[in-house]
């Protein structure tokens, strides 16, 4: 049953919005899991300054995911984030695992960091088209964080 607070919208739209949200809500559990490899395995000079930023980092994506998988319950769905729908449906590419250099982690990490913004923005136009500014303003907050994360993460380049 929908939530009163979007009754406005039609079932249509409510469904393309959940599906929306959901294949964002893949892609940034991937993007933090990916975050985390680098965390866990780099090394090199600047080691310590790069690790402390990616834990906030991913603490800033868990966020992220969180609003976007909140909004699909609201919309009358279900938050579909669990390792076997995120190895299926991330369009995010692999991110490579044995990997230690960290001039390495921060080429990866933009390089996806650019791809996963990318479809949240993409996101944002098909909710706007939609009708759902709802869902269009928190997927514009996503996006500022991974536009802000993935800046920080490339000046250390």
């Amino acid at each position: 049953m929908p939530s009163h607070f979007v009754d406005e919208l039609n079932q249509d739209v409510r469904t393309q919005m959940i599906d929306l949200l959901n294949a964002n809500l893949c892609n940034a559990i991937a993007l933090t899991l990916a975050v985390k490899q680098a965390h866990w395995n780099l090394k090199g000079r600047g080691f310590i300054g790069v690790h402390e930023v990616l834990d906030d980092v991913a603490d800033r994506l868990r966020e992220g995911a969180d609003l976007m998988a909140e909004r699909a319950v609201i919309l009358g769905g279900y938050a579909k984030g669990t390792a076997e729908v995120i190895s299926d449906k991330t369009t995010m590419e692999a991110y490579p695992i044995e990997v230690s250099e960290i001039d390495a982690h921060i080429k990866a990490l933009k390089q996806r960091f650019m791809a996963v913004g990318g479809e949240v923005r993409k996101g944002i136009t098909v909710a706007g088209e939609a009708g759902d500014e709802g869902t269009a303003d928190i997927l514009t907050e996503v996006s500022r964080a991974l536009d802000k994360d993935g800046w920080f993460i490339g000046a250390n380049a």
